[in-house]
């Protein structure tokens, strides 16, 4: 009942048939047919969300209350999120962790939320259906990112998370049922902390806007 009171008090997700899904950059991406904007300067996952009707939240803003409540006795939790249409529907929807910072050359095992909210979703980034993302570890998250490699319509979630000593294990996430599975990047494998910001993992293979600047062309 606590929680059914707690979920009602909130905005409501909007209702309204699924609309474009482009990206003017690898920074930012546009939703809902061009009517809200997600801005993400470092391609981390801490992105800022300015709505059409001119409000604008960060991802932190998609944590529920008892999430919230829980992260109040850890210390350095990090919220970090990305958005991409994973299940393929057509509306955006918002990867979302919650976790704490490493205490030493062992990573903490505290990962509070790791959920998906799937869209359409509510000016507090919150969803009418949610579903889990399937993790091996609960370490920390310091880098979320969505991208389309295949074309598929349904987006990839790429995950980068602690494993300690300073080193970060690449994870690849994909709809499987209701929710998202990650299972360890074969191929890449892991780095050193921030030495993935190399992928240049950018929106842009999510599909490009219209009016997007084009590329600048490259001479001798």
């Amino acid at each position: 009942m606590v929680g059914w009171q707690l979920s009602v008090m909130g905005p409501e997700p909007g209702s309204h048939a699924p609309m474009e899904i482009c990206a003017l950059n690898n920074t930012t991406l546009r939703a809902d047919g061009h009517q809200d904007e997600i801005y993400d300067k470092t391609r981390e996952g801490d992105p800022l969300v300015t709505f059409g009707g001119g409000d604008t939240v960060r991802v932190e803003k998609a944590r529920g209350r008892w999430q919230k409540f829980r992260g109040v006795w850890s210390d350095e939790m990090e919220t970090r999120g990305t958005f991409g249409d994973f299940d393929g529907d057509g509306y955006i929807d918002l990867a979302l962790f919650y976790s704490q910072h490493d205490t030493g050359d062992s990573p903490a095992d505290n990962m509070i939320t790791h959920e998906v909210h799937y869209g359409p979703l509510a000016t507090d980034l919150s969803s009418a259906r949610t579903g889990t993302i399937r993790m091996s570890y609960g370490s920390f998250v310091s880098g979320v990112r969505a991208t389309d490699v295949n074309h598929d319509g349904r987006a990839e979630l790429h995950i980068f998370q602690s494993t300690g000593d300073g080193t970060e294990r690449h994870y690849v996430g994909r709809q499987d049922g209701d929710d998202i599975s990650a299972g360890l990047d074969q191929a890449i494998g892991g780095y050193t902390t921030g030495g993935w910001h190399r992928l240049k993992l950018g929106w842009l293979d999510l599909g490009t806007c219209h009016d997007a600047p084009k590329p600048k062309a490259t001479g001798r």
